[in-house]
């Protein structure tokens, strides 16, 4: 999600496309669930103080999305919190000690846990160009997780204003640091630049260089995001119109086929109003179609501090699980 919309959470607490017919079973997908937020909050005081700047999510709250048949979680973190001071450091015991608990507690329920830095390419607020540190600190990460393959790695959350040259090293460079790591089963999650929209993945940088990564394991994913609003930044209650899911993703997904990549829609969300349920309905439905390129989708977002945010799904009071929910379980 775009760093305004969080930061101003965290401070108040054209193409119609028909939707296929298919059969219940047919529109699974493979990983779908939800973002849990909160790890990242507060993200302008460093290390902070759990409780107060930042917040993990509850395991009450993880039992109802499994119950309702979720089975990924994002988790979103700051890389200045688990390895702090410097990008080759070691892990932060405290820190890590509660991501290891989150990811263990998702992870024994067999179901997925990604592990996602929130840090838009930044470290302590300036890009990251020491793409040999940025190598070492992904593989201090995924050394913990080397034999748990129900853990997936995300290179980074939404890179952005930054040269696409440096955003293809840094995620090159993450993948050779999780498989140097000996976590040679896990999918690898990876982000291209320009707050990493499908809807604009063709039009801009990522489509001419990101398709040039690669994988000793063939275990790669292309994550994009998605929101439905008039810009796209997820900052609005209002989607464009009842079409718009299935539109902003289609030209990705013939990028994925053309390079025969697989897709995930990382992030996504729309206001509890019927226009927008209709339009992600018809994203959903757009994507399952073209499963063979799409491994599935995340809801952003839940988490214990989203008070009355438009887009919280937090259980069972957040404006997304009473507007949401029943259209989501059609997927999982």
């Amino acid at each position: 999600m775009h760093f305004l919309s969080m930061l101003l959470v965290a401070v108040t607490a054209g193409l119609a496309v028909a939707a296929p017919v298919r059969s219940k079973r047919a529109t699974k997908f493979k990983f779908f669930g939800v973002n849990e937020s909160g790890p990242e909050f507060g993200n302008k005081n460093f290390p902070g103080t759990k409780g107060k700047d930042y917040v993990w999510p509850t395991t009450s709250t993880i039992d109802q999305f499994i119950s309702k048949g979720f089975n990924t979680f994002r988790i979103n973190i700051m890389m200045e919190r688990v390895v702090p001071n410097q990008l080759t450091g070691g892990l932060d015991s405290a820190y890590f000690k509660d991501l290891d608990d989150t990811v263990k507690y998702i992870t024994n329920k067999k179901a997925y846990a990604m592990i996602v830095p929130h840090n838009y390419g930044r470290y302590y607020d300036k890009i990251v160009t020491d793409t040999a540190g940025f190598q070492k600190f992904w593989q201090t990460l995924a050394t913990p997780y080397r034999s748990n393959n129900y853990v997936i790695f995300d290179t980074n959350n939404e890179y952005h204003d930054m040269d696409q040259d440096l955003v293809v090293k840094l995620n090159q460079a993450a993948i050779n640091g999780i498989r140097a790591a000996g976590a040679t089963s896990q999918w690898i999650h990876v982000e291209g630049n320009d707050w990493n929209g499908a809807w604009t993945w063709t039009t801009g940088k990522n489509s001419a260089t990101m398709g040039s990564l690669t994988d000793p394991n063939n275990m790669l994913v292309y994550q994009m995001h998605q929101y439905l609003d008039t810009d796209g930044s997820g900052t609005h209650a209002e989607c464009v119109s009842a079409t718009i899911g299935a539109e902003r993703v289609k030209a990705a997904t013939e990028w994925l086929k053309a390079n025969k990549k697989v897709g995930f829609i990382g992030e996504f969300a729309g206001g509890a109003n019927t226009q927008c349920q209709t339009a992600i309905k018809g994203m959903l439905e757009y994507m399952a179609q073209n499963s063979d390129v799409w491994q599935g989708a995340l809801w952003w977002a839940a988490g214990p501090w989203w008070a009355d945010y438009m887009y919280s799904i937090e259980p069972t009071t957040g404006a997304s699980w009473k507007g949401y929910m029943d259209i989501l379980q059609k997927y999982e």
